[in-house]
């Protein structure tokens, strides 16, 4: 029995309109549906919200032990992602399967403005509590939702954008939703892509975390994006048994479901067993191996590694291999990086900042060790890079290394390398460690906050010593390095928490330097003017409307954050100078309208085949655009007006940037 839909005046009234019309019974719009369920199923009126129900603390405890590897795979992610957005009014949300939300990131001032409707970590966020709104209408859908402002079934919460995908665990089954919600009134499509790709973020953190026993493929129809957020990923057991896969892995083997593939083993998929692909990988140095698909022709590009819990048994984890120039993001990403004197970010017109490098440049020539603090993207490295390259030392390499980057047992293999045979998967040669590498040189820890307990420890003893002895091996080798450690976390706080060595502490912080994060920078016209140039080259000018939003914005995530929106506004205005429209996340968070559009048919296309060693040779910075938006390509399977209206330019504008980043498409037969 339907609901008698009473009289109602402004947005109450237009849902009941839309549901009298029957607009519902459309498959394709899930809003409307679910306005439908709203009234007719869970009996909810659209001006007299129900106050939202919060699990009992004790209740939330057990919930969120539950889902602890959930949370705990999530929550880094979370952070990048708000991070990326830099939006203040923004917070990204963890829910479980029935609407609780677990975890949430935000700024403390939205965190309190919405807490009052509900928006707080024990609340339930179900649609048949909350109405229409991303989180339920995710769960109820099971699918990706977009839910602006009166897309909201309860009229309290038109103030809301939100944005939510499905997370999906090893088995292939929906344990959580991602989600965003803001203040916003812009179109969200662009979030759903940046939702979509958290999230298989979190779903491979959770297949590493839950088969530490398993090998671990990684593998992809393309060599570029082996190692990548794209990869097929499977863990296989001992005996060649297929215990997880990811999405991407289900439809690169065309298959639909885990379960499917569970019923499988390696040979079956492959045209190799799981002991050559590993002996294979090995020799490569974990380069990826050429393997075909089982009773076909298509090849694929893939990696096969001995389990984690057989590396931390040896002690050590087997080492990923330095990255080939523009085989991967984040090769493109580090040779893009400006250097020291190139007329990049590190010139330092900054008072402060030139002051401070003045500071390091003095004490690190009498080997005082040196400990930068700083917000997240504030420029720490290129920071350490300036202090090398004016130190005695700067004959020699600087070696870099992000302790929260690499899982616990790979920073010990890392810092001290290992010799030939230490462990399984170990490369024949041996390897080594970044200590050994720096020696003459500088050493870098990056995030040096995250280091484990336990390797804080030999850590110290190194810098005591100025000696290290690599993994498997009783070989003791002097070093004498300089050391420039740097973390955005307090460190103080870390050791009266127990978390960080004291005695580590003061070693590592000879001089303790704070560099100022990029709001309170007065250099900021000449590093906008000089990044732009490092990104773009000498042709590439700002409108001065553009300039001033960039000069105002508040740069949560610093000097990092501003080199990416600089990077997009490139390859966005392809050779044109570059305005506010090539400013999307800047520009939404000012109010303005979306560019105009001109509504194209879909037109489906497929990758050409291009062999691995004919890939064209493209600097640093072509070499990230073509990345990224081969990437996007995967995303929208390579639906080429799909990804034109990711990026909000023309289909033609798109397809002379594929042309000249030689990316070759062609329509299906």
């Amino acid at each position: 029995m339907s609901l008698v839909l009473p009289r109602s005046d402004g947005h109450a009234d237009h849902v009941f309109d839309v549901v009298r019309s029957g607009q519902h019974d459309d498959p394709n719009d899930i809003v409307a549906r679910s306005w439908s369920r709203c009234l007719n199923e869970y009996r909810l009126h659209p001006d007299r919200p129900r106050e939202l129900p919060v699990l009992p603390a004790k209740t939330l405890e057990e919930r969120l032990s539950r889902m602890a590897d959930v949370i705990d795979c999530a929550r880094y992610e979370m952070t990048s992602l708000y991070q990326q957005l830099s939006d203040g009014e923004t917070a990204v949300v963890l829910t479980d399967t029935e609407g609780v939300i677990l975890h949430m990131v935000t700024s403390a001032d939205f965190a309190s403005q919405v807490e009052p409707m509900g928006l707080r970590v024990g609340a339930i966020w179900s649609e048949n509590t909350a109405g229409t709104n991303g989180m339920g209408t995710c769960l109820a859908s099971g699918a990706p939702v977009s839910v602006r402002r009166e897309d909201h079934f309860f009229t309290a919460f038109t103030g809301l954008t939100c944005s939510a995908v499905p997370v999906y665990d090893p088995a292939g089954e929906l344990c959580a939703v991602l989600d965003v919600s803001s203040r916003s009134s812009m179109m969200q499509q662009h979030l759903l892509v940046l939702l979509g790709m958290t999230a298989r973020m979190i779903e491979n953190r959770l297949i590493d975390r839950r088969f530490r026993s398993a090998h671990p493929v990684h593998f992809h129809s393309r060599p570029e994006f082996v190692y990548t957020l794209h990869e097929g990923r499977l863990a296989v057991s001992e005996d060649g048994r297929i215990l997880a896969a990811n999405r991407s892995a289900l439809f690169q083997l065309g298959m639909t479901s885990v379960a499917e593939i569970r019923a499988r083993r390696v040979e079956d998929l492959f045209q190799s067993s799981l002991d050559d692909m590993v002996q294979r990988s090995v020799s490569s140095s974990f380069h990826p191996i050429v393997t075909y698909r089982a009773n076909a022709a298509h090849r694929f590009f893939a990696v096969a590694r001995r389990p984690a819990e057989d590396a931390r048994a040896g002690g050590a984890m087997t080492v990923m291999p330095a990255p080939t120039p523009g085989a991967r993001p984040a090769a493109a990403a580090r040779a893009a990086l400006p250097r020291p004197g190139s007329g990049g970010v590190s010139t330092f017109a900054d008072p402060r900042l030139a002051q401070q490098l003045g500071t390091a440049r003095r004490v690190i020539g009498r080997q005082t060790p040196i400990l930068l603090c700083g917000e997240t993207g504030s420029g720490k490295e290129v920071f350490a890079r300036a202090v090398h390259e004016a130190s005695p030392h700067s004959g020699g390499a600087f070696v870099a290394i992000n302790c929260a980057s690499l899982p616990e047992s790979l920073i010990e293999a890392e810092l001290f390398g290992y010799r030939a045979g230490a462990f399984t998967g170990a490369q024949r040669t041996g390897r080594r460690g970044k200590i050994l590498q720096a020696d003459g040189g500088t050493l870098f820890l990056d995030e040096i906050g995250d280091m484990p307990l336990d390797l804080q420890a030999r850590l110290l003893r190194v810098l005591e010593e100025r000696q290290v002895t690599p993994l498997g091996t009783e070989e003791v080798h002097d070093v004498n390095f300089q050391l420039i450690s740097a973390s955005h976390r307090n460190l103080l706080a870390l050791v009266d928490e127990g978390l960080f060595r004291e005695d580590l502490y003061y070693r590592l912080a000879g001089v303790e330097l704070d560099l100022p994060p990029l709001r309170e920078r007065s250099d900021k016209r000449e590093l906008i003017r000089n990044l732009l140039q490092t990104e773009g080259g000498t042709e590439c000018s700002l409108s001065p409307e553009a300039e001033r939003l960039l000069l105002n914005h508040p740069w949560p995530g610093n000097v990092r954050q501003l080199r990416h929106v600089l990077r997009s506004a490139v390859a966005l205005a392809d050779a044109q100078q570059i305005g506010v429209e090539h400013l999307p996340s800047l520009r939404s968070q000012r109010g303005a309208p979306p560019a105009d559009t001109v509504a194209q048919p879909a037109v489906p296309v497929v990758p050409a085949e291009e062999p691995a060693d004919e890939l064209p040779r493209l600097n640093p910075i072509q070499a990230n655009e073509r990345q990224v938006l081969l990437q996007l390509l995967e995303h929208h399977r390579w639906n080429v007006s799909n990804v034109a209206k990711a990026l909000d330019v023309s289909r033609n504008t798109l397809y002379r940037k594929l042309h000249k980043l030689h990316i070759r498409i062609s329509h299906p037969g």
